[in-house]
């Protein structure tokens, strides 16, 4: 059985798609907010969200996978005034190094990549909250702002298992940063302040920016539709933020909004919450810095279930490459002795349960059990080889079947994207999210600018990968 944990029903249920045909699974996965660099406690969430999609194709399904970027919110707007700069070129740095962080993590391209701050999107937030006025959902206070009612909607705190009447009334919160004790009608749209200097849109209530949970309501339901199969996030994104998604989506097209939902533990560091006073504040970056790989990275974040607490050492990351290194070795070793074997005259190695891979991830996507089955097979056949107990066709089965195992967790080696100049990697951001709005002419001037600089591009699957060639124009 394919199944999931719901944090809605705190159950692990069985996994079909909303999809009539059961191929199509629509995902929203809750992306960074851009104003500094992600850390890793961030991309222990996005390596989750990675592996749910790959195993999930693994299955034979076609995953539609939505990350947003919040542009649009209280630190990115305080981040930019006081940068002195705009909004955009405020973010602008911070979106180019989370993609090439993705890269570096190897987590596979989403389908689209929303940004808050597009007209399209902010249209889309003044539509829905225009609705939840004119039903009664939602009202314009005496400063302006407009804040959801939440006496209309009695389930919300479903999905963080409390009711309505247990919070402390406080009144109306504008603020994105608040805390479940100082929970009230949250706002919707927030009328335009001094601070905001530029950062504004007109409505029909006047000069202001939309709160952070519309964004993601708007953003979700405009392109993968009024009901999605999977939404994922941080576990901190439960309350308040996929709370209030629910309420202001389900009031709006009268549909239930989720049908599983997904949530990543915390990632410790040494034991302890991640804090810059600490001292134990990562970025994929420092990490890198200090000579760790994006591959190692990626071993130690995905070795425990997405479920269960995760502590993240240097000694982690040494066991990681001492793991991966037993597995490079155990590769080279099994190509080696790959004879001329037909593929389709393969045959599965005695005593080799290769399918407990696959049964784990089925189970909640049991990524320890997992890897714990792959090491198995290394270690099992390893012996095997040395007692001339392998056939041609069981070597050549092993040999795809790791391939299908890299399909899902990424840890082939020397899988590496060449450095890109910094204009490079603007003009490759800027060029994906023109073929993401179905932009072609802009995507092609862009390609013709790229080359220009030295560096052809193949349009893939997985995304763009670059090659440099100082002679593409020749």
């Amino acid at each position: 059985m394919l199944g999931f944990f719901n944090t809605l029903t705190r159950r692990v249920e069985e996994f079909s798609p909303l999809d009539p045909d059961g191929k199509t699974v629509l995902l929203y996965t809750c992306g960074p907010t851009v104003y500094s660099l992600a850390h890793i406690g961030n991309f222990r969430a996005y390596i989750f969200e990675d592996l749910l999609q790959r195993h999930l194709e693994f299955r034979g399904f076609n995953v539609r996978r939505v990350m947003n970027l919040t542009d649009v919110e209280d630190k990115t707007i305080r981040g930019c005034y006081e940068a002195g700069t705009s909004l955009a070129d405020f973010t602008r740095p911070f979106k180019e190094a989370f993609f090439q962080d993705l890269n570096t993590l190897r987590i596979k391209k989403a389908e689209s990549y929303p940004e808050a701050s597009e007209p399209v999107h902010i249209g889309r937030m003044i539509e829905m909250i225009a609705t939840l006025i004119s039903r009664g959902h939602a009202y314009q206070a005496t400063d302006g702002s407009v804040y959801f009612r939440l006496s209309t909607f009695p389930t919300y705190g479903q999905l963080a298992h409390f009711h309505l009447d247990e919070l402390r009334p406080s009144g109306r919160i504008k603020s994105d940063e608040y805390e479940k004790e100082n929970m009230g009608d949250f706002a919707l749209w927030k009328a335009w302040e001094e601070r905001d200097k530029t950062v504004g849109w007109e409505s029909p209530w006047g000069k202001g920016r939309p709160g952070w949970h519309i964004e993601c309501s708007a953003m979700a339901i405009g392109i993968l539709g009024p009901s999605i199969d999977i939404h994922c996030g941080g576990e901190d994104n439960i309350f308040p933020h996929h709370e209030a998604e629910i309420a202001q989506s389900e009031c709006v097209t009268g549909k239930p909004f989720v049908r599983l939902w997904m949530h990543c533990r915390h990632l410790l560091v040494n034991g302890q919450k991640m804090s810059k006073s600490k001292g134990n504040f990562l970025t994929l970056r420092d990490l890198l810095r200090r000579g760790w790989t994006g591959r190692e990275v990626r071993y130690v974040l995905a070795s425990t279930r997405y479920r269960e607490p995760l502590n993240f050492t240097f000694e982690s990351l040494s066991g990681a490459r001492s793991t991966l290194k037993r597995l490079d070795e155990w590769t080279r070793r099994l190509r080696s002795r790959i004879s001329s074997v037909s593929q389709s005259a393969t045959a599965t190695p005695p005593q080799l349960d290769t399918a407990a891979f696959g049964r784990a991830l089925d189970n909640d996507l049991n990524t320890s059990a997992a890897l714990g089955n792959i090491f198995d097979i290394v270690r099992d056949s390893n012996r095997l080889l040395d007692q001339g107990e392998l056939s041609p066709s069981n070597i050549t089965f092993l040999d795809n079947w790791i391939k299908q195992v890299h399909s899902v967790f990424r840890l082939e080696p020397n899988y590496r994207r060449p450095d890109l100049p910094r204009k490079v990697t603007s003009l490759l951001l800027r060029r994906e999210q023109a073929r993401a709005k179905g932009q072609w002419s802009t995507s092609d001037s862009l390609r013709k600018e790229i080359l220009a600089l030295g560096w052809n591009i193949k349009d893939t699957r997985g995304g763009q990968e670059v090659s440099h060639d100082p002679h593409a124009l020749d």
